[in-house]
């Protein structure tokens, strides 16, 4: 018979208050329900054994979230669409959990799932459109503006997973996330996805043309750094603001005029990004245990 340990149900509480507060954040009420879950019998777009998986159930994903918010910023076009249809300023938090839900389905979602999210996207880009404020029209269903979104996202998440994650992919590792990305960039309506390292990283160099910080993009850029959250978590806030921030590309952040003191990143971002991610990925795991497939937790885990 077993004996009480007051110290482990203590951090046991800890743990499981933390994963919900987390959960809570990111997904609130948007989480997928068991029966939306991949399955041995449908695994989804892309299953247990792809990279996807490993990187989007990696905690460093909030990281990589907020560097491709920040990145994306600097299209003025996908920045008037933001600006003048999203409601971020708002509902931060409700934007913020129906993401999540987003690349929650498409990733660890059945099938029907992955192409119900899609679905609703798709809809939900169709209304907007406009002129940016330099008199051009946008679409956010334009397969050229897409295209840059799902790049800003493919380039975070894989830069952050690589500088904060739970160990490091392979070269051929990474060519496979991003080959696996470009199945979502199709079903949304993108024609030529990059389907390697090598061409993501000349698909971004080729935006660079485009991009430009006006003032839309600055004011994006000041709620994205410093948005609403409880006094308790401004902490862990910053230090996910501060790696998103250092792992940018040097032209991003110079546009964005976010200067990087010189040994910052190595001796005090990265390592303490680092850990809190390591933590963050400890309290999540124990969250309530969604159903499993090939001995993997489909969410959170």
């Amino acid at each position: 018979m077993s004996r009480w340990n007051p110290a482990g149900a203590a951090v046991s509480a800890v743990r499981e208050k933390g994963s919900a507060w987390i959960r809570g954040a990111i997904i609130g009420n948007e989480g997928l329900e068991p029966h939306e879950l991949a399955s041995a019998e449908d695994p989804g777009l892309f299953g247990p054994s792809s990279v996807v998986w490993r990187v989007h159930g990696d905690a460093s994903m909030l990281i990589g979230g907020l560097r491709s918010l920040l990145l994306q910023t600097l299209h003025p076009l996908a920045m008037a669409g933001v600006f003048e249809f999203s409601d971020y300023r708002e509902d931060p938090w409700g934007r913020l959990n129906r993401t999540g839900r987003f690349i929650g389905a498409t990733t660890f979602g059945s099938t029907s799932t992955a192409e119900q999210a899609i679905t609703i996207v798709k809809r939900v880009h169709r209304p907007v459109k406009g002129t940016a404020p330099d008199g051009r029209p946008y679409s956010a269903n334009d397969p050229h503006l897409m295209l840059w979104v799902h790049v800003a996202e493919v380039d975070s998440f894989l830069a952050s997973f690589n500088r904060f994650g739970d160990g490091k992919l392979r070269d051929a590792e990474q060519d496979q996330y991003v080959s696996e990305m470009a199945e979502i960039a199709r079903r949304l309506g993108t024609d030529t996805p990059p389907e390697t390292v090598a061409e993501l990283k000349a698909s971004l160099e080729a935006f660079r043309a485009e991009c430009q910080a006006g003032p839309q993009a600055r004011e994006a850029m000041r709620f994205l750094l410093n948005p609403p959250v409880p006094l308790l978590a401004k902490g862990t806030y910053g230090l996910i603001a501060a790696g998103a921030v250092t792992s940018l590309p040097r032209w991003a952040r110079a546009q964005l005029r976010l200067p990087v003191p010189p040994f910052a990143d190595p001796l005090a971002v990265r390592p303490a990004a680092k850990l809190l991610t390591r933590t963050l990925g400890w309290l999540m795991a124990a969250g309530p245990r969604e159903t499993s497939l090939d001995d993997r937790l489909l969410v959170g885990q």
